[in-house]
Order: C-alpha cells, then structure tokens, then sequence
C-alpha cells in the first residue's frame, strides 16, 4: 500500500445508527454492510459490541458474511468491552478492535473521574489487552481537539508503544476548524515518536458545518484514514460524509493527490439504500446525493447546462451514480430550458410560438409551485395555433 493511499473508514453502522431515528435491524444492517462493501469502503465498523445483545449479533453476523473490508468493533478502554468486541469479531476474515478514552480535561474531570496519569496508564493496559486478541488496533483519544497539545502527544505516545497500529485524533463535539485540525496532526506526527509507523485517522463531527472541510485538511496534513458515513448520519449533526470526501477527493485532485479503493459509481445507489432503510433521506440541497444536487431551474443556469454540464456542474452525475441532471422548471426557467423538455415530451415549437407557449409557462409558474409534465402539454393543447404551431410524434428511441 503507497504512502498516498488513503483508506477510507466507514462508521455508518455505528456512529451513523446511534443518531435519532437511523436505528436498523439485524437484517437491515447486514444488508447495508453489503452494500459498503460493493462501495469499497477499507474499514467497515459494524457496531459496539457490549452496547447490547443486537449489535453484539449484527457485527458477529456481518463478521461472518462480508470478508473484503476489515471489520471492527468500537470498544470502551475496559477489559470487558475487549473481550466481547474480540468475541464479536471472531468469524472476520479481517478483524480490528477500535479502542476510545477520553483525553481532554473536561471529559478526564467530569465524564471519567480520573486523572490525566490515571488515563495513561489505562490506555497501555486497554491496547495491549486488544492486541493479544487481534494484530489490528485503533486508539482515539476521545476529544482531541479540546486536548493540550502535550498531553495529546503522551497519550498517543503510550498507545503507540502498546501496540496500537491507527491512531485516530477525533473532533468529537465538532468544535475545531481546518488549519486548527491539521495543526493538531502536524504535532503528532513531528512529535511522537512512532508516529510515522502507524495510520493517523480523522473522525469529524459537523456541529459547525466543518466536518468534511477539516477531514480534508487533515488529509493535507497527513491523515491516510478518514472515518466518515453515507449521507453524513451521526451524533447530533452527524459524521463527515464519505460521498462528499470522495467527490472532493476526484474533483480536487490536483489538491489531493491520493488513491482510495472507492467506487464513485455506487455512491448514488448506496445513499439510497441508507434512505430506504432509515426514517429519512439527505436534505434536497444535500451536496452528492440531495435530490437537488444536480437539479437547475434558473434560466441562466438551464441554458448552460444544456449547452455544456461544465458550466455549472463540477462533475457529472454518472461519476457518482446518479441517473441524470434534472431540469426543473419554475419561474425561474428560461426558453431552453422548456423548449427542450417540450422536444422530449414530443412537441417541437417554432420560434415565435415557444414565446407564446413562455409566456403562458410563466404565468402559470407564479401561480403553481410545480410545473409537471402535464401542465405542459395541456398548455401547448390551449395555446396551439392550427396554422403554425407544429406538434410532432413522440420521440422513439433508437437503439
């Protein structure tokens, strides 16, 4: 594996399905780590074993069934958390055990009741105990963005000596910004020793809208994991969002230049699979994979669509799976924009009658939100001229 490549980690079976109304079943869950895996996500992380008997099932059984991603169990730094992750784990082809403790003050004094030397000395214990289960495992120290600088580096430090092989710096509460987040990975990498023998990995939260912006500064400064999930689903305002790194990733390459294993082409139908299992899909202005991702209605934009796609996409919606373009026409359509869904309806408008035709389509969208197929050809039915208004045959494909 090169120095570029960047693997990509998936958390939308586990972080992804704690976040309200995006809980799934056995059955649903094994049918998504399916399609992670036609995706070509690296890591696939199935669940927390010891939260309860359900996901302790779920991640036995997509430990069982799905053998191209390594599969991992998140696990608190507790020998009983261990032991049943790594029981979890057992059928994997490839098994990771991904361990957590907090590292900021904040969480050390409040959450955890410990101190800082307290902490270090059960990271050594937590990772070595992973390690005699698997050869595979992730630390994150829990909070990092709000961590010391010093204290991030010991703490790294130790898990490193213990064994550790990825070391994850989170933004847990989604609080840091990008030149900020790829600082923090810049440190660790020139101040850890080891820390050029292990994967440093991103796990970014969206609570200031910066989730994907900070994962990619981090890649910038090093990071070859990103921890992210499909649509972004997550705690509170959720994770990175894996669609929204890749597009970035393909479309920015001369910004990041690294290699994945991802299949852009399944973006699209893996996201609605996600919507299909869970209460509610992506936001319509959602970038990627919103049902207005690749949708104009303004005239201007319509006609440079229809003229050249690059004029106002910066990809194509076959490079993430999606159908087509739609064109969706409102009061704020132009000429070409009707003119050309009329042609595919089967109507073909001389010039002086689609200005007709326009300005009947304009009054109607200021009284109706939405103008559907029929609307159009009940209007060219009221409007059309015997003389010079021509209504061709539908069009047939050809093959």
């Amino acid at each position: 594996m090169t120095q570029n490549h960047l693997r990509f980690f998936d958390t939308t079976l586990r972080d992804g399905e704690q976040s309200p109304g995006c809980s799934m079943t056995q059955p649903e869950k094994l049918a998504m780590a399916h399609a992670l895996e036609d995706l070509g996500v690296d890591i696939l992380e199935a669940g927390f074993a010891i939260s309860s008997e359900g996901d302790f099932s779920a991640i036995r059984s997509i430990a069982s069934e799905i053998r191209l991603p390594i599969i991992t169990s998140l696990a608190r730094a507790r020998r009983e958390d261990i032991e049943r992750a790594a029981e979890a784990l057992e059928p994997a082809h490839k098994a990771r055990i991904h361990l957590f403790l907090a590292s900021s003050d904040i969480h050390l004094e409040y959450k955890l009741k410990i101190s800082r030397e307290q902490a270090l000395a059960q990271t050594a214990e937590a990772v070595a105990h992973a390690r005699s289960y698997v050869d595979d495992v992730e630390f994150s120290p829990e909070d990092a963005t709000r961590t010391s600088h010093d204290f991030l580096c010991q703490m790294v430090a130790v898990a490193i000596e213990a064994g550790a092989t990825t070391i994850n710096l989170p933004d847990t509460v989604g609080y840091s910004v990008p030149a900020e987040y790829a600082a923090m990975f810049r440190v660790v990498r020139e101040r850890v020793p080891g820390a050029d023998k292990v994967i440093l990995s991103t796990h970014c939260h969206n609570d200031l809208g910066l989730a994907v912006a900070n994962t990619l500064a981090a890649v910038e400064a090093g990071a070859r994991q990103v921890e992210c999930s499909i649509n972004g689903i997550g705690e509170r305002a959720g994770n990175a969002a894996l669609e929204e790194i890749a597009a970035a990733l393909r479309v920015r390459a001369d910004q990041f230049p690294v290699e994945h294993n991802l299949n852009l082409e399944r973006i699209y139908a893996t996201s609605q699979q996600l919507t299909r299992t869970i209460s509610f899909g992506p936001a319509p202005n959602k970038a990627i994979v919103g049902a207005n991702a690749f949708a104009h209605e303004a005239g201007i934009h319509q006609h440079g669509v229809l003229s050249n796609p690059l004029t106002y996409e910066i990809m194509t919606p076959a490079s993430v799976g999606v159908p087509a373009n739609r064109m969706v026409l409102g009061k704020h359509s132009g000429r070409h924009a009707l003119r050309s869904r009329l042609v595919e309806l089967g109507y073909t408008l001389q010039p002086s009658d689609l200005d007709v035709a326009y300005r009947a389509f304009t009054e109607l969208a200021d009284r109706k939100k939405s103008i559907y197929d029929q609307d159009l050809i009940n209007l060219v039915a009221h409007h059309q001229r015997h003389e010079d208004l021509i209504a061709a045959e539908p069009l047939t494909e050809t093959h």
